[in-house]
Formats: structure tokens, sequence, C-alpha cells
């Protein structure tokens, strides 16, 4: 078997091993069956191509058409076109397997059930990686970065597997790996020959690379002992971080530390406020005879670039049996401690876990830790709110007018903190703070202004499918359309407050849910809501509601309104159903269908990576890249088919030239005849070998065609009535060559009179060298558009038609002497066939 079939079986079973982590995450396995099936094909194509041979980017851009096809014949046979081509109806369908396939991946547990959605992502990201291994790998002749591919495949495995056999698949996908690199490693070391092999085994068997291999072998095996071994080792750890914990970055559950990233927990409340069938999401049970201010905190976002707001990277710590004082909360302030017990539905997977703020105390089973900056808590490893059961003590601050407008300038840092704000903020929105609050005495005052302004005077409207823009200047955009939902409010007014120097930060979670016919209350997905908090030094962080219709406006934030009595005031979020829901919940991500018609559109960027908005569909820009792909392919075929006819030329007189070198040994049937020439690289050998005459010949005049084609490429044609001597003077002449390069060129043109016209054709080491030399002069002398073109462009492409027409030509010709032959032989079988019919009517 040679090496590159190796490495290419190789990199198929390194995908697949690496895949098997995979296996854990789903009730059936016969879906890896299938996905080594196309892998196989795959990877088949691709040495088929490298065999042909194709250059690099054509081989991938046939495995990669070749894997949409047999993508196309598995999972869209019925919409695609004689049941192979893929058309707008088999993309349609992948983008609906896709979007259920994620659906069904928030709906179940691990194992999930193998639908069909969940199979296409996991057999279509098999052979994804797999192409890419096998680009990398063998195609490119690189495997270490190969191991990056894999990497992704089981860390997506491990990162959703929760079972304890994660170590497991490591050590296959890691010996995977490591195979993968012991096949390069193994063919690069057979090319040095004997100078790397040990002794032979066997008596009369060539050495080969032996050692370095097995070296090779017991570093690998040993590195895997040591990565296997020293997580179990009582080292120090680092805690926390993007990879710790769960998907929201929390650390490692031991109860010392760690920390939780900057995950931006807005991603899903747009969606959920734009679903069609509401869903219950929490059911409460209260002791407060107050349900107006029973906002359900999830958590907060303190770090604002400009663009969007999202909570800081912060430490956690084991949750406490009593939370302490939340920060700023004066002594004389009038509070009061409720109870709530929370029901999660079966179906609601959320990081963080909904609170009343602030809390006092919480119970709650699982993997839990505490952030103290914003008194949440959040889970561990993978731990979530689904069908969770928890009990949260609470207070009800009840800070009155005076408090506030009173309350002293919040302390340094936490005021240097808090009031931070980018460089790239538009003046409109600091100038129209001013504006709104002109005339104020404090920052209650002005708190209380932007609010009003917000939610009564200003003009807004609440709209949560309003189109308000994307980027830096959203927000601007935002106070001039003056159209959004509770994102946009609570993100304004908490921009606006900064500029104003008063400490804000934005609150996300569920606003006050309806009151049930037994007691209870239930939130539903369109009661996510999103708010400012403001810090006032003596109260703390304080709730404000400028989004009109939502919510409830704080009693201290009312004129003539005492502080002790808070008014009922009616709520404006939609009920949901009393019960939740024991059926696994739709997404609550937009379906297909409203992603096209755009009924699912955030007005302001949640995330850097979503400030395109509510673009196509994936599938319409898959469609148009492969399409783009496709016209830069056909454009640069030209320049493809050059570079490719070059290298064949080029590289087959070299290979030529040296076995000719190698066969014209002193002996009976050869001799040297000539004598080195400049440089000394150039021998003149009679080799009256029939074979070497044969190749002698065409691959001289496969140098000189590639001599005369580079010249044509920077603007000398060819004249094919010219000998090769006038042709190479002529080639001197326009060229405006030195002697040293003329000298060049007329050795090729003398190698191709010495091939075809004497009477024993001898075989010239070292042309390929002079073509390079004559090329590299052509070029210092040609102007940049001539070289851009040679290389892009080049005008020899043209015989890449020539050469189609002439095999069309010769294809016709053949195909006519067939038929010739099989008519003439139809006629000798009828012929005795008449005659045996005329000598029967003879008789």
């Amino acid at each position: 078997m040679s090496g590159r079939a190796r490495l290419t079986l190789c990199s198929v079973a390194a995908t697949l091993m690496a895949a098997c982590a995979l296996l854990p995450l789903v009730q059936q396995t016969s879906w890896i069956l299938v996905a080594a099936f196309l892998l196989a094909v795959q990877s088949a194509v691709g040495a088929a191509a490298r065999r042909v041979p194709l250059a690099r980017p054509l081989t991938v851009l046939a495995q990669a058409l070749v894997t949409l096809v047999l993508l196309t014949l598995v999972f869209a046979r019925q919409q695609a076109l004689a049941g192979l081509i893929p058309g707008p109806q088999a993309f349609q369908h992948f983008a609906d397997l896709l979007q259920a396939g994620t659906d069904d991946v928030g709906r179940y547990a691990i194992p999930a059930p193998l639908s069909d959605g969940i199979r296409l992502m996991m057999v279509g990201g098999v052979l994804v990686i797999g192409l890419a291994v096998d680009t990398l790998a063998v195609t490119y002749r690189n495997a270490a970065p190969a191991g990056l591919p894999l990497l992704a495949l089981y860390s997506v495995a491990a990162g959703l597997s929760d079972g304890g056999a994660e170590w497991l698949w490591f050590l296959v996908a890691g010996g995977g790996y490591l195979m993968l690199l012991l096949a390069e490693g193994r063919e690069r070391l057979s090319q040095w020959g004997r100078v790397f092999g040990g002794g032979p085994r066997d008596p009369g068997r060539q050495p080969g690379p032996v050692a370095p291999v097995r070296t090779g072998r017991r570093i690998g095996a040993a590195a895997l002992g040591v990565a296997l071994a020293v997580p179990l080792l009582p080292l120090p750890a680092i805690d926390g971080g993007l990879l710790g914990g769960t998907g929201s970055g929390v650390g490692s559950g031991t109860g010392g530390g760690g920390t939780i990233s900057a995950v931006n927990p807005l991603v899903s409340l747009r969606d959920s406020l734009n679903v069609d069938e509401d869903r219950t999401v929490l059911t409460l049970r209260t002791n407060s005879g107050d349900l107006s201010d029973l906002y359900l905190r999830i958590v907060s976002l303190d770090d604002f670039d400009g663009t969007t707001w999202k909570p800081s990277q912060r430490d956690v710590v084991a949750v406490p049996d009593d939370l302490p004082t939340p920060p700023g909360l004066g002594a004389d302030v009038r509070r009061a401690e409720i109870t709530t017990r929370v029901a999660a539905a079966d179906w609601y997977a959320q990081d963080w876990l909904p609170m009343p703020y602030p809390p006092s105390g919480v119970q709650v089973s699982g993997r839990w830790r505490y952030e103290p900056v914003g008194m949440t808590v959040v889970g561990d490893h993978r731990q979530t709110t689904r069908g969770k059961t928890y009990e949260v003590k609470s207070l009800q601050v009840r800070p009155t007018a005076e408090q506030l407008a009173s309350a002293p300038a919040a302390r340094g840092s936490l005021r240097g903190e808090y009031t931070e704000l980018p460089d790239t903020l538009p003046a409109v929105v600091s100038q129209r703070a001013r504006e709104i609050t002109e005339g104020s005495s404090n920052d209650y005052e002005r708190a209380v202004k932007l609010q009003e302004w917000f939610a009564v005077t200003g003009g807004f409207a609440y709209d949560t499918e309003v189109k308000v823009g994307t980027g830096r200047d959203a927000i601007a955009r935002f106070l001039r359309d003056k159209q959004g939902f509770c994102v946009h409010f609570s993100f304004a007014m908490a921009a606006m407050a900064r500029t104003l120097g008063i400490p804000a930060r934005v609150a996300v979670g569920f606003a006050p849910g309806s009151t049930q016919s037994d007691g209870s209350v239930a939130v539903s997905l369109k009661d996510a809501h999103a708010w400012p908090e403001l810090y006032f030094e003596g109260v703390g962080w304080t709730r404000f509601e400028p989004t009109p219709t939502r919510g409830s406006t704080p009693a201290y934030t009312l004129p003539d309104t005492p502080g002790n009595a808070v008014p009922d005031l009616p709520q404006a979020s939609r009920s949901a159903d009393a019960a939740p829901s024991a059926a696994p919940s739709a997404s609550t991500s937009c379906t297909s269908e409203e992603k096209r018609v755009q009924g699912c559109v955030s007005a302001l960027p949640l995330d850097e990576a979503e400030q395109g908005g509510g673009g196509p569909p994936w599938y319409k820009i898959a469609g148009w890249a492969v399409l783009g792909l496709a016209s830069l392919v056909v454009l640069l075929l030209p320049m493809l088919w050059r570079l490719r006819r070059r290298s064949v030329r080029l590289a087959s007189a070299q290979h030529t030239g040296s076995a000719a070198v190698r066969r014209a040994a002193p002996g009976p049937r050869g001799r040297e005849v000539g004598q080195p020439t400049v440089g000394g690289s150039a021998v003149l050998l009679d080799v009256p070998s029939e074979e070497v005459t044969e190749a002698a010949v065409a691959h001289v005049l496969a140098v000189w065609r590639e001599l005369t084609d580079t010249a044509w490429d920077y603007g000398i044609p060819p004249d094919e009535a010219l000998t090769p001597r006038r042709a190479a003077a002529r080639i001197v002449r326009l060229g405006e060559l030195d002697e040293t390069v003329a000298a060049s060129v007329h050795r090729v043109a003398g190698a191709v009179e010495q091939v075809l016209f004497a009477p024993q054709p001898r075989a010239e080491a070292g042309l390929p060298e002079e073509v390079r030399r004559v090329r590299v002069a052509l070029r210092a002398r040609a102007g940049r558009r001539t070289r851009l073109r040679a290389v892009v462009a080049p005008r020899s492409a043209i015989r890449a038609v020539w050469d189609l027409s002439d095999r069309w030509t010769t294809v016709k010709a053949t195909w006519s002497v067939r038929t010739a032959r099989l008519a003439t032989l139809t006629q000798r079988v009828r012929r005795p066939r008449r005659r045996a019919a005329d000598a029967g009517a003879g008789s």
C-alpha cells in the first residue's frame, strides 16, 4: 500500500474514532454506519482526484460537491432533481431538518431519540470534519493541523455529554490523531531511504524507517497516558473561564472559586416575546400580598461596549445558607421578607436561577454557584433549571421618594465601574439625556424624568418586531424612530443614565406573571423582560420601568404616592395556562417560515455576532456562497490549468532527464559522449534504449512547448512556421534577454533539434532549470499589468480549448471507425443468412 493511501485510511479512521464521542448523545447508533460509508466514499473521491491528478483546490471542490450529493441522496432524495442534484426544494428541506434538529436538541435530554434532524446534524458534521481532516492531512500533506477539526468534533460531544466516560472517548480520539501523525511521519521518513533505517530483521529484507516509527509510537502512548493521568492528580486547578462548567462558563464546582464568563442571556429574549404559542415557563406560589413588584430577575448586564450590554466576568463561590445584605441598602429603608416557591417547566433549561431581587436565601438541589456582585445563582457543570422546584427568600424593598432624592453620591469605585461609557457612544445620547433632565436637582429626579419620557411623554411605541437597525448607532436610531421593545428601552435608559453620572445596569428576567384560579402565579414566555437598575447610595440597586404597557411602574417613582403603600397596578403581560405543559415545548426560536417573512428580527444587536439582524436564511447564503465559489473557480480555471500544465511538463522532464543520466552508465550499450555545459549541470548522453529515446523526445518537446508558452504569456506569441533555432532567436530579440538567459533559450532549442533530427537522439538534463530562468527574466522585464495577466489570465491557456477540440475530433473519428466496423460486421452476418434463405427457396 502506498504512503498516501495509508494516510487516507488513517484520516478516515481518525475521524470515525473522534466521532465515537457522539455515540452517547443519542439512543440509536445506526447513524455512525451511514457516516462511515459516506465518509469512505468522500475519501475515495479525494484519492481518485489526487491520482488523476487534479489541482488541490479542485480536489477539495470535487469532494465537497460529492458530499453534497451524498447528503442529498440520503436526506433529501424526494426533493432533489433526479434524486441526486440538490435544488431549491432540497436546500429548503435541509433547512427544515436542521431547524427541527436544533429544536430537538433543546427539547430532549441525553440520550435523545435519533430524529431526522439530529441524524442530519451528526452525519453532516462528521462529513464536514472528515473533509477538513482529509484536506489538511492528505491533500495538503500536513497532518498536524488536522487535530483542530478532530478536537472540535470531540469538544462538541464532550460539552454536551453528561456521562463519566469522557476520558475513554478522549483516549479513542487521541489515538486516532496519533495514528494519523505516525502515518504521515512514516511516509516522510521513508522518503529518506536508509538514512534513518534500522538494520534488517530478516536476511535480504530492505531496512526501513522502523526505529523512528517505534519511537513515535512510544512517545504517543506516553503523551496519551500523561494527558489522562494529569487531571487525576491534586494539582492547582484553573477554575472557571469559558471552558469551565456549563455553557455559561461557570467554574469547577468545588466550592472554592471559579468565574462566570460574559455570556449574553438576551439571545432568546426577543424570540420569547415573538412566539405564536405562549407557554408557561414558571409557576409561583408566594406569601407576598402584592404581586406588582414580583419581578423574577435572572442576571444583570453591566458591561456596555456601545453596541450591547452583557454581564462582566465575575468570581463565583458556593451558595451560602444566608445571602448577604444587598450592597448599598441602608438600615432605615423599609423592607419585608417574602418566600416564593418556584416550579420550572420540564422543558425550560436556563443556566441562571430566576429569583426575586434582592434574594436573602435560596434552597435548590443540584450543582449551583453564587455570584456575589450581581446576587445571582448560576448552574455549574451543565446544571440548569429544567424541571427544578426551589424556594427563594427575598426582600421587598420600599424606599420613599425622599430617601432616593436625598441619596448621597455613590462611592468612587462603584461609580467609576457603573458609569463607564465607550468613546463610540453617539453624542446625541448624552445630549438628549441632558435636555430631558434639564432643571433636575438630583439623580432621583433625573431618573424619574427619563422613565417618564420613555413610558409616557416621549411618544414611544412598544413593538417586538420593529427593525431599528444595527451597529454602534443603534441607540441613536431608536431615540429617533421611537419604536422598540423592552431591550431597547432598558438599554437606552441605562446608557443615558450613565451619561448623567448615575450608576446603571440592565436586568434580565421576567415581569410579574398572571394570577391563576388556584392562587398560583403563571409566568410565561411573553413575560420575558428587561429593565434598567439604577444605584442610589443608602437604597442600593433600584428598579425603573421605562417600557410602556409592560410590567408595573415602581411606586417610589409616582408623584404624591406614599412609599409604604404600593398600588395595585394593572398587569400588561399576557397570561398563560395555569399549569405547565407536560408535552415537549416547541422551540422558542423563530421557525424557518417566520424567518422567511422576517417575523422575528431583532431591533438592536444583542451580540457582536448578530449585528446582521434578521438576514436571509442560511441555505440562501450557502447557495449564493456556492454560486460565488463556482464563479470564482470558473474565472480562475485558466490560471489553474496553466499552473498544472507547467508543473506536469517540467516535473516529467526533470524525472526523465535524471532517469536518462542513471541509465547511461558506461557499459556495452551506452557511453558518455558530451561534456558538462554552463554550471556543470547539463550532460549529453547517448541512450540508445528505445524506451528512453521515446520518453526523451516527448519530454524535450514538452519543455520546448513550456518555453514558447511562457514567452506567449508575457506577450511573445509563438510562430509555428519557424525552426526551433529561429524561434529561439525571435524570443531573445523580442524579450530583450541578456546573454546568459539567451544561452538558456538556445540550449533548449538545440535540444529540440537534436531529438528531432539526430540519428540517435540523446536526453539532456537540466532543461527545466533553463525554462525557469527564462521565465524569471521575462517576468522581470514585463510591466505590472502584463505580469498579472500572465498569472491570472495567461494567453497560452487557449491551448486547453484546442486540446478539447482535438480530443473531440479524435473521439468522433474513433466512433466513425467503430461504427463502420460494426456495419461491416453486421453485413457479414446477414449475408450467410440470405444465402441460406435463397438455398431453401431453391429447394
